[in-house]
């Protein structure tokens, strides 16, 4: 199910060539901090219900072990609930391993080479769906003759067309870890983004997407796992990618991002408007791929379960899985305690947030402390955006995954409480 401490440690392992061009990763587990697989197993009861609260205020402390990443992930994400027990979760794994089956034998049906263990890199349709025969490519030529007769409504053009921007994108994933050196690796990606894009045709596929689902690939050895896990975190992610011609699928947070240094830093904020940066858009690729580009990969994963840690709500499942939210453990009689949220969540209750608005989540506010802790330099160097650009990569493989969302908790309560003295 999911990968041994070995395994999952030398699937972070990094190509020989590709070490000097590598950031180094700071995290380390900890004793004591970091939740190990036995603090983990023992947060379970003999039926198989976890203690989420104690699990919480472990992550936060020092974020996962390696060996038990992919299995902690899937509950972060609001997978699993953790009332459920041993046995419901098994019949609910076993549920969507075959749903996902089914869902990836339809893809296939239109695009053969989905499930193959090979991925397509070229166009296999033109844009108004006229099959392209690339004679060079034994399996693309098996793709588009086996379909070249079918009828083809927009959506299965639309999603067509993405296919081997997909697969561009896959084979220029992590390339520098030793994972990605099996094709065999390379093909679930592929499977995984293809069928998703197939799956919520409203926002299909976009660049960024690959960086996100990657871990998971990583993390999780069953393709089908995979995808769960990775649709859940879109669920809270997709409208990044919603773009339009007016607009920005980020916008929204980025919005909230400017409100938020506004409040608190009103002549940063001032400062960043007179460059012609008011709209915040050099936030754009932070937000996008949740700071793959700023962290090492081990340390983008440590930062993201922090965050994820810290955001958790105990409502998460009910929100995601209604068909299966009917257990006798149901979230408003048993979820009544604010230590089973997390920290920034809790702060979120507290002061009567909804609790489901993602607009201003962890994630800005992080932002926000990053531009606060390089106040100084961009008031006194920055003559324009191009120079904000430049500062904010400085911080490049410089910050601390715990101490930068540490920061944010306390921005987001300075912040929490500026509004309310305006209420």
């Amino acid at each position: 199910m999911w990968k041994s401490m070995t395994e999952t440690e030398n699937y972070y392992a990094v190509r020989p060539e590709c070490e000097d061009d590598v950031r180094k990763s700071r995290f380390k587990p900890r004793p004591g901090k970091t939740l190990s697989a036995r603090k983990w197993h023992s947060a379970f009861s003999v039926e198989g219900r976890l203690d989420i609260a104690k699990v919480l205020s472990r992550i936060q402390r020092g974020g996962v072990h390696p060996s038990i990443k992919g299995a902690v992930w899937e509950f972060l994400l609001g997978c699993y609930d953790p009332n459920s027990t041993f046995d419901q979760r098994d019949q609910l794994r076993q549920e969507r391993r075959e749903q996902y089956a089914e869902w990836r034998a339809e893809c296939q049906k239109m695009v053969p080479t989905i499930g193959s263990g090979k991925i397509i890199t070229s166009p296999i349709i033109t844009d108004d769906g006229q099959s392209i025969l690339d004679q060079g490519s034994d399996y693309q030529w098996q793709a588009v003759t086996e379909t070249k007769n079918a009828p083809e409504d927009k959506n299965v053009i639309q999603w067509k067309l993405l296919l081997h921007q997909i697969g561009l994108d896959v084979v220029r994933t992590d390339r520098a870890l030793i994972f990605y050196e099996d094709p065999v690796n390379d093909a679930k990606l592929w499977n995984i983004l293809s069928v998703y894009a197939w799956r919520d045709i409203d926002i299909g596929y976009c660049q960024g997407m690959n960086d996100i689902c990657s871990p998971m690939v990583i993390l999780l050895e069953n393709e089908a796992d995979a995808y769960w896990c990775f649709s859940r975190l879109m669920r809270r992610l997709r409208e990044n990618f919603r773009c339009t011609t007016s607009s920005t699928g980020v916008q929204s947070q980025l919005d909230s991002l400017a409100s938020i240094i506004k409040a608190l830093d009103p002549k940063l904020h001032q400062h960043l408007e007179n460059l012609d940066g008011g709209e915040y858009l050099f936030a754009f690729r932070m937000l996008m791929v949740l700071f793959r580009r700023e962290f090492s990969f081990v340390d983008a994963m440590y930062l993201w379960e922090l965050m994820w840690a810290m955001e958790y709500n105990p409502n998460i499942f009910s929100l995601y899985e209604e068909s299966h939210a009917n257990t006798e453990s149901s979230t408003s009689k048993n979820y009544k305690h604010l230590k089973q949220y997390g920290k920034f969540e809790r702060k979120n209750v507290q002061t009567g947030g909804s609790g489901t608005d993602q607009q201003a989540g962890l994630s800005v506010f992080l932002i926000a402390s990053v531009l606060e802790n390089k106040n100084k330099k961009l008031m006194k160097e920055a003559k324009g955006l191009d120079d904000v650009v430049k500062i904010l990569n400085d911080i490049t493989g410089t910050i601390d995954a715990k101490k930068a969302c540490n920061e944010a908790l306390k921005l987001h309560k300075r912040y929490l409480k500026q509004a309310s003295i305006w209420l």
